[in-house]
């Protein structure tokens, strides 16, 4: 039976980079750019001041300026400013010619176009950014595989880009299995559960800005088949939820190899989510997850989430890790590898309470999973174990 780490390696061997799009600055957002930015212009553009106040040419020899000019932000004009002579400035503006340094307005007097200055901690070029001190033209200002956050969408505006390339985000489809499961909003019968993998894997998709379509399937092999296949038509990503495991009913594996799909591993040494299978077909990836909610969405942070966030050219997709002490004992029953829905300060990990494979309230109150290799039988309190953060 493969292992966690292999698992791991294996599904990033058999994914491939989404295709390349060009795409709206403002769409891109939790995307990953798909090569390297250069910047157009130096940033800032020219000598910028950083406050409201006063700029001239700094002398401390001279005992007042004389105020000449007045310049506001977005002023065009090409100024020069003598010695001893100064300019009105605000945020923003074009620093004139001739001039090194900016005063704030609260450190002067003024007394009839005469400037008197205050700040004894003055020193030459204070508060002026200079032409390029971010970032120079022509310079690397963000490196493929870059993730698309507020600030990076705001960066790349300042430099003036309106579209830039990003690997397209991959569509995807949820197939739910289980002639037991009804849908929320429904009444129960005795035998019956309410169905909650389908919202708790669209959420985890809606995460990395993909909207799946969501899909309940019965029990049965030849429905099973159907939709696998018009599923593999439409989407890039294809996850299954119950109907793996050997059980009478559980039709997803035999769907899968007649829709010909290649099966890349099935079955992980691991608790919760043994029965996890992956393949592919040409460049769609598919997983099967166990039907078990705590499983599920453990198998979807550890192994699918990371999977997508490859395609989309994050090349270092899994989660963070950490290693940290634990705050209390643990005793491993089974040699198999172990997640543990657990909670950290970043600076202690404590495991919860309500570890089974069902129980998703304790997965709820978690920001990480503590991971166990196997084979690992005892831990004891301070000992140093693997955390995975979760998003």
């Amino acid at each position: 039976m493969i292992t966690v780490k292999e698992a791991q390696q294996e599904i990033i061997k058999h994914t491939s980079f989404s295709k390349t799009i060009e795409i709206k600055l403002a769409e891109a957002l939790n995307g990953y750019l798909a090569e390297n930015i250069y910047s157009p212009y130096p940033i800032p553009f020219f000598n910028q001041s950083a406050v409201d106040g006063y700029a001239f040419n700094f002398n401390e020899s001279i005992p007042f300026y004389t105020i000449v000019e007045e310049i506001p932000a977005g002023d065009t004009r090409r100024i020069t400013i003598k010695e001893g002579e100064a300019a009105r400035i605000f945020t923003g503006s074009k620093v004139p010619d001739g001039c090194d340094t900016v005063i704030m307005q609260e450190f002067t007097d003024v007394n009839e176009k005469q400037l008197y200055l205050k700040d004894n901690g003055l020193k030459k070029g204070g508060n002026v950014r200079t032409k390029g001190y971010q970032i120079e033209k022509g310079a690397l200002a963000l490196k493929k595989g870059t993730r698309i956050t507020p600030a990076t969408i705001g960066f790349l505006a300042t430099l003036g880009f309106t579209t830039i390339k990003i690997h397209a985000f991959p569509s995807a489809h949820i197939l739910v299995t289980g002639s037991e499961l009804v849908k929320p909003g429904n009444s129960l019968k005795e035998g019956q559960i309410f169905e909650s993998n389908s919202s708790m894997l669209e959420a985890g998709f809606n995460q990395l800005k993909i909207h799946p379509t969501v899909v309940s399937i019965k029990d049965n092999l030849e429905g099973t088949t159907s939709s696998v296949r018009e599923a593999l038509k439409q989407s890039d990503v294809l996850v299954l939820s119950g109907g793996i495991s050997v059980g009478d009913y559980d039709f997803v594996h035999e769907a899968l190899m007649k829709n010909g799909v290649e099966e890349v591993f099935y079955k992980v040494n691991q608790k919760p989510g043994k029965p996890l299978f992956f393949g592919k077909k040409e460049h769609k990836v598919v997983f099967a997850l166990p039907g078990n909610p705590a499983a599920a969405l453990n198998c979807f942070y550890e192994y699918v989430y990371p999977c997508i966030r490859y395609k989309m050219g994050n090349e270092s997709p899994f989660l963070p890790i950490m290693h940290l002490p634990v705050s209390e004992i643990i005793l491993k029953k089974e040699s198999r590898a172990h997640f543990y829905k657990a909670v950290t300060d970043f600076k202690t990990v404590t495991p919860l309470g309500g570890q089974n494979s069902d129980a998703l309230q304790s997965f709820v109150w978690a920001n990480c999973l503590l991971f166990l290799q196997e084979g690992v039988a005892e831990i004891n309190t301070g000992d140093l174990v693997e955390v995975h953060l979760l998003p």
